[in-house]
C-alpha cells in the first residue's frame, strides 16, 4: 500500500480506503485495547465494590436449642432479625452435639440456645465460618439483649487462627493460585509457544504443583500466618492453579489473542468477589453467593477453608468443581487443538 496521503490517481482517499488502511495498521488493535482496558477498569472496581463494600446479610442459617418458641426467646429472635435486617433460618436440633456438628459441616453459622423459659440466651458464633457474620451476630445480640432485657452470653465456637485474625489468609492464597495459574498459562503461550498440546498440559501440571507447594510453604512455614494441613492444602492450591491455567488455554483455543478477556471476566471480575473468601456468602448479594460456588475461585476457597478450620468434614463438591473446569477446559483444548496458536509440526 502506498504511503501517499492521496488515493488512486492522486485523488484524496475515500472513507472506505481510510478505513481499510486503519484496519491494517497497528492502531486498530491498540484502540480496541484502549477501550477494553477502560471498560475493564470500571468493571473491576464495580464488581468488587458491589460485592464487598457494604456486605448485607439476607438469610443466616442458625441452629436453635431449647424452648425457642417461648415469648421471651421469640422476642429476642425477632429483635435479632430486625437488628440484622435479615431473616434467621432457624433449624431446631434436639441436642447440642447435633447443633455443633451442623456448624462443623457448615450448615449453620451460629447456635442459639434458649434456657430459663427463653429468658436467657447463649449465642455460639463461628468466626471460622465467616468472620463478618460472626461479628455482626455478636454485635446485634448485645444490642438486642439491652433492648429486650434478655440475658445473652456470646461465645466463639470456632475462632480464627492467631496469625489470621480477619480470616482473609485463605482468600489471599486462593487468589494467588487463581491469578498465577492463568498468568502461567499466558507466559507459556508467549515464551513457549512451540509446545505441543500434551507438552503444554504437562508443563501446566508442573508449574501448578510447584507453585502450590511454594504458596503453602511461604504462608505456613515461612510466615506462620496459618497452620495448614500441608498435603491437602498443597493439593487444593495445585488443582486450583491447574484449573485456572487450563481455563485460559481453553479460551486461547476458542478466541485466540483475546483469550485474556473471558478468563479475566470469569476468574477475577466474577469468580473472586463471589468466592466467599473476603465476604462470607450470607453477606454477598444473592446471585453472587449462588454462582460463586460453581467457579474455580469459590471452589478453591471452600475446599481450603474446610481443610484448615473444619478438618474431618471436607466435602467432595469443591473438588468436583475444580476437576470439572480442568477436565472440560482440557478436553476443549485437545479437541480443537488445531485452533490453538501454539504448537509445532510433528
Amino acid at each position: 500500500m502506498s504511503d501517499s496521503p492521496h488515493g488512486a490517481h492522486g485523488r484524496p482517499p475515500t472513507r472506505a480506503e481510510r478505513w481499510a488502511a486503519f484496519r491494517e495498521s497497528p492502531f486498530l488493535p491498540a484502540t480496541v485495547l484502549l477501550l477494553i482496558l477502560a471498560a475493564a477498569a470500571g468493571l473491576f472496581a464495580g464488581s468488587y465494590t458491589y460485592a464487598m463494600a457494604a456486605p448485607t446479610p439476607h438469610t443466616i442459617p442458625a441452629a436453635v436449642l431449647g424452648p425457642h418458641g417461648e415469648p421471651a426467646a421469640r422476642r429476642f429472635i425477632d429483635g435479632m432479625e430486625q437488628a440484622l435486617d435479615a431473616s434467621l433460618a432457624l433449624r431446631p436440633y434436639p441436642t447440642r452435639a447435633g447443633a455443633v456438628r451442623a456448624v462443623d459441616e457448615q450448615k449453620v453459622f451460629a447456635v442459639i440456645e434458649a434456657t430459663d423459659g427463653g429468658r436467657a440466651i447463649t449465642l455460639d458464633v463461628s468466626s471460622a465460618s465467616g468472620a463478618g457474620v460472626a461479628q455482626l451476630l455478636g454485635e446485634s445480640a448485645v444490642k438486642v439483649s439491652g433492648a429486650t432485657g434478655t440475658a445473652v452470653a456470646v461465645r466463639d465456637l470456632k475462632p480464627l487462627q492467631r496469625g489470621d485474625p480477619r480470616g482473609l489468609a485463605i482468600f489471599y492464597i486462593s487468589l494467588a493460585a487463581v491469578i498465577i495459574g492463568f498468568v502461567g498459562s499466558i507466559q507459556l503461550s508467549v515464551h513457549a509457544r512451540a509446545l505441543n498440546p500434551m507438552e503444554r498440559i504437562a508443563f501446566t501440571v508442573a508449574y501448578a504443583l510447584l507453585g502450590g507447594f511454594t504458596i503453602a510453604a511461604v504462608v505456613d512455614w515461612l510466615l506462620g500466618a496459618v497452620k495448614l494441613p500441608f498435603a491437602e492444602s498443597w493439593l487444593i492450591l495445585a488443582l486450583t492453579m491447574f484449573a485456572s491455567g487450563m481455563v485460559f488455554t481453553m479460551f486461547n483455543t476458542l478466541v485466540g489473542r483475546w483469550a485474556m478477556l473471558p478468563t479475566w471476566g470469569l476468574m477475577v471480575l466474577l469468580g473472586n468477589p463471589s468466592s466467599g473468601g473476603a465476604v462470607s456468602w450470607p453477606l454477598l448479594p444473592s446471585p453472587l453467593g449462588t454462582v460463586g460456588r460453581w467457579l474455580p475461585p469459590g471452589a478453591s476457597v471452600n475446599a481450603q477453608h474446610t481443610a484448615v478450620y473444619f478438618r474431618g468434614h471436607q466435602h467432595a463438591f469443591p473438588f468436583l468443581v475444580l476437576a470439572g473446569w480442568a477436565v472440560v477446559s482440557g478436553a476443549v483444548f485437545l479437541i480443537w487443538r488445531h485452533r490453538h496458536p501454539g504448537g509445532r509440526p510433528t
